[in-house]
């Protein structure tokens, strides 16, 4: 297992060069914990499946998840706690880590 950590920048753009650098290009994100200052989540509407709503929240969340990297690629799922127990979760399309950090432990895939 291999653990990455964002402690200052974007997550998804952070964990793709660390996994690159690692020369990981297929692997399995078996935990994700941290803490965001800012992400972007998204969801599908009930009437079709094939297409994202994107949502930003500017505010500070704890960060849990996991995933996958293909083809170099990261995709995460996640659940943001946010100010009053409020769970958000979705596809995660990015994060601002700076206040605090995220740690993703990562086994890579071998094909």
């Amino acid at each position: 297992m291999i653990v990455f950590e964002v402690r200052d920048g974007e997550l998804i753009e952070t964990l793709t060069k660390q996994a690159a650098d690692a020369d990981i290009a297929n692997g399995a994100i078996v935990a994700l914990i941290g803490a965001a200052d800012g992400f972007t989540l998204s969801t599908m509407p009930p009437s079709d499946a094939t297409q994202d709503v994107l949502t930003s929240y500017r505010q500070p969340a704890e960060v849990t998840g996991g995933g996958e990297i293909v083809g170099g690629k990261v995709h995460i799922h996640a659940t943001m706690a946010v100010d009053g127990n409020v769970g958000l979760a979705g596809h995660l399309h990015q994060a601002d880590i700076h206040t605090w950090f995220v740690r993703a432990y990562v086994l890579p895939v071998t094909a």
